[in-house]
């Protein structure tokens, strides 16, 4: 099945990371015919082996440099701290007209440290797909993952329409719901609606990691559903959301300053016992919260253990 009438958006497409968002794009692009030829490079033989056995590229490789040569299409999916030495190791190597793209969770880092080394030939197109599960590596993909869920890109000022409208073409296959942003304005959204939350889960998760070892244990043993619901991206990949923190360190912290004084006023209304200020705000965030709900991007959730042992993503 072909997404355009004359044929595959795209002769070949390469993914650099294979792992969530790279495999879920490459069976997508597979199941659809968005391209004639798909291209995984991963450092990892056992990371190869399995596209391969998946059947998410035609060929895989090592060197990104070597697989990037004839592509029209390069897909940047690792963590973003790695776009940079990425983009100066392929430059050289990317032939006239070829897009280039990215899945990364900060869009001002990526063009700061990926636009200087591309050469004048080439488009780039920054994109981020606001869709995942705590789940990591080439088999964890899945075809609809994407699907009904909001793919933001932050074009830069000078690239053509064209290279634009193909990337948009892309991810309307795989189901997204496309916008455009300015990159600092992306930055600040995400910041409050994805960084800020994975922060917390994974500071929550390491507090009860210190606490006595009794109580620890009772804590892991008894947790309810809210426990486990809330900190299940805390189980998400460590190397990426390290990245994402140090290339959107300035926005995160600016909110999470802002957070700590809510949080503060939160601790003075339970010291003083006021109950119509906690009913208030809780009132205030459930209807918030019931908003999110109504636009459907409250998040799938995608057994990965039995439901009496383990969690959802």
């Amino acid at each position: 099945m072909s997404t355009t009438p004359n044929g595959p958006l795209f002769k070949k497409v390469v993914i650099i990371g294979v792992g969530l968002i790279g495999s879920s794009l490459a069976h997508n692009i597979r199941k659809y015919g968005l391209a004639g030829e798909v291209v995984g490079v991963s450092r990892s033989a056992e990371n190869r082996e399995k596209i391969l056995e998946l059947g998410l590229a035609q060929s895989v490789s090592d060197d990104a440099a070597q697989a990037v040569q004839g592509a029209d299409c390069v897909l940047l999916c690792t963590a973003v701290g790695a776009y940079g030495p990425l983009a100066k190791q392929i430059a050289d190597h990317l032939q006239p007209g070829c897009i280039i793209s990215d899945v990364g969770s900060t869009k001002g880092s990526v063009i700061r440290d990926v636009a200087p080394h591309l050469p004048d030939h080439v488009h780039f197109v920054p994109a981020h797909p606001i869709a995942g599960t705590e789940q990591s590596g080439p088999a964890a993909g899945f075809e609809s993952l994407f699907r009904d869920r909001w793919v933001i890109l932050t074009p830069l000022p000078d690239t053509p329409r064209e290279p634009v409208d193909k990337i948009v073409a892309l991810w309307s296959a795989c189901g997204a719901m496309i916008d455009e942003m300015d990159p600092l304005h992306h930055d600040r959204v995400l910041a409050m609606t994805s960084h800020l939350p994975h922060l917390i889960a994974y500071t929550i998760v390491d507090t009860a990691a210190q606490l006595e070892d009794d109580l620890k244990s009772e804590i892991i043993k008894f947790s309810a559903s809210g426990f486990r619901d809330f900190t299940r991206i805390a189980g998400s990949d460590p190397t990426m959301w390290r990245d994402v923190f140090l290339n959107n360190s300035d926005v995160v912290l600016d909110l999470l300053q802002r957070f700590q004084e809510d949080l503060v006023n939160m601790q003075r209304a339970i010291r003083k016992g006021d109950g119509a200020f906690l009913f208030d705000r809780f009132t205030e965030t459930r209807d918030i919260r019931q908003s999110i709900v109504d636009a459907r991007q409250a998040g799938q959730f995608i057994p990965t253990e039995s439901d009496d042992e383990g969690e959802a993503a």
